[in-house]
C-alpha cells in the first residue's frame, strides 16, 4: 500500500472511530483536517520511533507472543496524540488508546487486503 494512500486510510478510521467511540469519552478528534495531520504525525512517528520501541521491548513481547506489540501501538497513538495536541486530536486514557490501535490495526488488516494488486 503506498505511504499516501495508507494516511488517507487512516486519517478515514479515525474518523469514523471518533464517531463510533464519541459517547464514551475515549477518543475525541475536531476535524477531518487535525485526522489528516495526526494520520501523518503518526505515519512518521511509525517511521522513527517504532523500530526503537519493539526493540527494547523484544523480551516482554516474546513473552507475551507478540500482544505487548498493540500496547506499543497504544503509545505510539498516545505520543501522536501529544505531538498534534490535545485540543484537536486526544485518548482518555492508556487504555482507549490500545482499544482504538487494536480497532484501526483490525481495520486496516481488511481494507489493505482489499487494496492489494
Amino acid at each position: 500500500m503506498g505511504f499516501f494512500k495508507g494516511i488517507l486510510i487512516n486519517a478515514v478510521l479515525f474518523v469514523a472511530l471518533a464517531g463510533l467511540f464519541a459517547q464514551t469519552g475515549w477518543f475525541y478528534l475536531s476535524s477531518f483536517w487535525a485526522a489528516l495531520v495526526a494520520s501523518l504525525v503518526l505515519a512518521v512517528l511509525n517511521l522513527l520511533v517504532k523500530p526503537f520501541l519493539l526493540l527494547l521491548s523484544l523480551p516482554i513481547n516474546i513473552l507475551t507472543l507478540g500482544l505487548f506489540s498493540f500496547v506499543i501501538n497504544g503509545l505510539m497513538l498516545q505520543l501522536t496524540s501529544v505531538v498534534v495536541g490535545s485540543a484537536a486530536f486526544h485518548f482518555s486514557s492508556l487504555g482507549a488508546a490500545i482499544i482504538i490501535a487494536l480497532v484501526m490495526s483490525l481495520c486496516n488488516v481488511i481494507i489493505s487486503s482489499h487494496f492489494e494488486d
